[in-house]
């Protein structure tokens, strides 16, 4: 292991590393939107979206995000769609992520028990105040586990946006082991980047959730 070669490449990471955490947040937060939407359509059973719905969960999660990647970069400019690697990116990690995020919020809002709803409602709440106040503060907080599972399983799934050039850590990795053939050293910084932008996730969803159970959430 060269530690010069090492600290020569720190800075390409350090870049690598800003480009994937920007995608991969913009990507999770839009995922955590749609999966949310979808979930609500699922759990109020809303007639033809709920189809869609299924459709479309069923479709993201049986299909690897390299095709969904691949469709888009390449696919959507034949019919007339313009797009470029950090839209493709960030739209294919929405994609895979809202179904991932639609199937933890809907176990969140069927794990409620029927008659807190039913008792809000005969407070005087509509449906929309119910939801808001008493059902998804509940549900968001039952599926604090699955959904800090699935941002880590997303932005480890970011390793594949080197196949649409990408300049993400694993596109500088691969570019660093084929001019230089210093494999050691560019696979090291690469577990060590990916373990800086992981690690605190990880942490922070585990004290989030604990937290939560401590406040009355989800217990």
């Amino acid at each position: 292991m060269n530690w010069d070669v090492i600290s020569e490449y720190i800075p390409l990471y350090v870049e690598a590393a800003k480009l994937t955490v920007k995608l991969g947040v913009i990507g999770i937060i839009i995922a955590i939107l749609v999966g949310i939407v979808c979930a609500i359509i699922s759990y109020y059973k809303v007639p033809v979206l709920k189809q869609i719905t299924q459709v479309y969960i069923e479709l993201s999660r049986n299909t690897p995000l390299l095709i969904q990647l691949f469709f888009i970069y390449y696919g959507l400019p034949k019919i007339g769609i313009p797009t470029n690697p950090e839209a493709c990116g960030i739209v294919g990690l929405a994609f895979l992520g809202g179904s991932y995020m639609a199937e933890a919020f809907r176990s969140g809002l069927e794990a409620i028990e029927p008659i807190q709803e039913e008792s809000a409602y005969s407070l005087g709440m509509n449906k929309i105040q119910t939801m808001r106040f008493v059902i998804i503060p509940q549900a968001a907080a039952i599926s604090v586990p699955a959904f800090v599972a699935n941002i880590i399983f997303l932005l480890k799934e970011t390793s594949v946006f080197s196949a649409v050039s990408l300049l993400d850590l694993m596109f500088t990795a691969k570019d660093l082991i084929g001019l230089y053939y210093k494999t050691s050293e560019a696979l090291f910084l690469l577990v060590v980047f990916y373990l800086i932008i992981l690690l605190p996730v990880s942490v922070l969803g585990t004290l989030l959730e604990r937290r939560l159970r401590y406040a009355g959430f989800g217990s």
